[in-house]
Order: structure tokens, then C-alpha cells, then sequence
């Protein structure tokens, strides 16, 4: 179940407006339609969460499987990037900088992503146009 087709699978927090804001953004820099999203929440989430043996109280707003690996938090985010058109790929560079230094920087946002950004009653339902991009 870990890769979709031989896609990336973004694995997201679906109650989250930054995560969704997030997944609309990756969709439109994907020209090369690498990625697949499903929300934590779901069905197929919670599986693929089992499935790597993620704590979700530890990492829960966004996860890159990717080859049958999963990547969390500032790493999961700078693998996205280096997939993405324009000057996003850049970004990966910062994989130099220690763990501990980009997660804490990626804990500190995402503690706050609900108080900044809201938070919304249900996951995202996707349009028609991008349902082929969620599992």
C-alpha cells in the first residue's frame, strides 16, 4: 500500500488549514504529477501510519512516503520541495542543517498552525479536478 501507483504519498493533517493551504500548493507546483494525498484522518492514512509504525502524537501534520520510506516533519517538507517546479528544489539544501535545528523550527510552527491559520470541523473534500490526486 505505500507507494500509489509509483507516487509519493503525502500523508497530511485534513482538519488543518495551513496542511490544506500546503496541499493545494504542492498540487499546483507538481507538473509532473509525482505526488498523492491522503489526510491523516482517513481510512487509508490511519493504515499507512500503522503500516511505518508512526506515532501520530509525535508527527501529526505531515508525512512523505516515498519508495516504501517514511520521512517526517522538516524532512518530509524539504523532500516535497525538492520535487516541486521553480526555485523549490533549492530548499532540499537545508537537509545540512542538523535534525534537531529544522524540527525544531518545523515543531514550533506546527504546535501553533491551529491558533495561526484555524482549524476547520472536517477534511478537506477535494474537487472533482484533483480527486484522481487523493487516495
Amino acid at each position: 500500500m505505500s507507494q500509489a501507483d509509483g507516487h509519493k504519498i503525502i500523508l497530511f493533517d485534513g482538519v488543518c488549514n495551513l496542511c490544506n493551504g500546503a496541499v493545494t500548493y504542492v498540487i499546483k507546483r507538481d507538473p509532473k504529477d509525482r505526488f498523492r494525498f491522503a489526510a491523516l484522518q482517513s481510512d487509508i492514512g490511519q493504515a499507512l501510519v500503522a503500516e511505518h509504525g508512526i506515532d501520530t502524537s509525535a508527527v501529526d501534520s505531515i508525512i512523505l512516503i516515498d519508495q516504501g520510506q517514511a520521512y517526517t516533519k522538516s524532512s518530509a517538507a524539504l523532500r516535497i520541495a525538492k520535487y516541486m517546479k521553480g526555485g523549490y528544489p533549492l530548499l532540499y539544501g537545508f537537509m545540512i542543517i542538523p535534525n534537531f535545528i529544522r524540527n525544531w523550527v518545523y515543531d514550533f510552527i506546527a504546535r501553533n498552525r491551529y491558533k495561526w491559520y484555524g482549524k476547520k470541523e472536517s477534511c478537506m473534500i477535494p474537487t472533482p479536478e484533483l480527486k484522481a490526486k487523493f487516495l
